[in-house]
């Protein structure tokens, strides 16, 4: 069984810098595309950012120049450094990825629980 376990989230102030991980866990062979979505009260579900295995990365316009998606393939993680916060990022962050498990030859696309980042005075 693979479990995605999110953590760093948290209250930080307008302007401040919060670094969100993501661990996969499990019987894993390989995992190919890793994202970062969120959630806003009231809203659908965006997705963020979205790094391959290789490293090629795409983001949201919202968060252009300010959000850093990256993964350390080592370690099955993968991270989000969000610089110059602002109040509208206020979201559950959740993580998601397709895996491939030692037992079969598809992947499978896996979410993470979410954590909270709260962005106020």
């Amino acid at each position: 069984q693979v479990q995605l376990v999110e953590s760093g989230g948290g209250l930080v102030q307008p302007g401040g810098s919060l670094r969100l991980s993501c661990a996969a866990s499990g019987s894993i062979f390989r995992i190919v595309g890793m994202r970062w979505y969120r959630q806003a009260p009231g809203k659908q579900r965006e997705l963020v950012a979205v790094i391959s295995t290789g490293g090629n990365t795409n983001y949201a316009d919202s968060v252009k120049g300010r959000f850093t998606i990256s993964r350390d393939n080592a370690k099955n993680t993968v991270y989000l450094q969000m610089n110059s916060l602002k109040p509208e990022d206020t979201a559950v962050y959740y993580c998601n990825a397709d895996i491939q498990t030692a037992r079969t030859t598809s992947l499978t696309n896996y979410w993470g629980q979410g954590t909270q980042v709260t962005v106020s005075l």
